[in-house]
């Protein structure tokens, strides 16, 4: 089975990164998109994908970050995105769990990353908690871009619908695998199969059953299987459609 983890951190794994890659092509998984979410980590994605063919990056700034956003970070943030294997603008959106930054800049720094996305025809991969209404009013009042990713989806089957029905593309993680996500695998029900895509957002959730240890590429083969698990269906066949609905989403040609 082949395996596109369409989410990671690279430049947040602790240690060498060769390994890590190596342990994830030991583990079929065939490319990586590895994450920005301020400016160091975005200027690091995109040296990390120029340096491994098998990398591709996304930039942008994280709802977290969004109280130093400003014209100079949007300016660096377009510079970057044209970049080779640049493959979306992201991870951005709003988050009212955590009370990093306020939702005025939040709502901003989304608004303008949004035109973004649009102006340079990129998908957006988009960061939601605790806020998946106002991201939608916020989407549907700016009009999205062309092409929309839910990144670590955390909402039940009435949202996932809603993210389906504007065409996203949803992204479940390794909590899709805990005892207590229920909420997250009737979701995963609702998602038809060729807008489904697995992710580790490593080094964060761990799936089962590595649980209590960071994460790392190579584990998105466990997300795969849980995936399967929830929606009835085989682990190859969860390989195949997740990949080549990142590679559609992305435009990535796959090696």
């Amino acid at each position: 089975m082949i395996w596109l983890d369409s989410h990671c951190h690279l430049d947040s794994l602790a240690g060498d990164l060769s390994g890590f890659l190596e342990r994830a092509a030991g583990a079929g998984v065939g490319t990586m998109i590895t994450i920005g979410t301020d400016l160091p980590s975005s200027r690091e994605a995109v040296r990390l994908a120029s340096r491994h063919p098998n990398v591709y990056a996304t930039v942008g700034i994280h709802p977290h970050d969004a109280v130093g956003f400003n014209e100079a970070v949007e300016a660096e943030i377009s510079s970057l995105a044209r970049q080779p294997k640049v493959v979306a603008i992201g991870e951005v959106g709003l988050d009212y769990y955590r009370d990093h930054t306020g939702p005025e800049a939040q709502q901003r720094a989304f608004g303008a990353q949004i035109e973004l996305a649009k102006r340079l025809e990129l998908p957006m991969v988009m960061h939601i908690r605790e806020a998946f209404p106002q991201v939608i009013e916020q989407l549907n009042r700016a009009g999205p871009p062309e092409t929309l990713i839910f990144h670590c989806f955390s909402g039940g089957a009435p949202e996932a619908e809603i993210a389906v029905g504007m065409g996203g593309y949803v992204s479940f993680a390794g909590n899709v695998s805990y005892k207590s996500a229920e909420n997250l695998r009737e979701a995963a029900r609702v998602v038809p199969l060729d807008r489904l895509l697995v992710e580790t957002d490593s080094p964060y959730l761990s799936p089962v059953p590595h649980r209590g240890k960071p994460n790392e590429p190579r584990n998105v083969a466990d997300v795969g299987a849980a995936l399967a698990a929830a929606t009835g269906r085989s682990a190859q066949e969860i390989a195949d459609a997740t990949t080549t609905n990142a590679a559609r989403a992305f435009g990535i040609d796959l090696l």
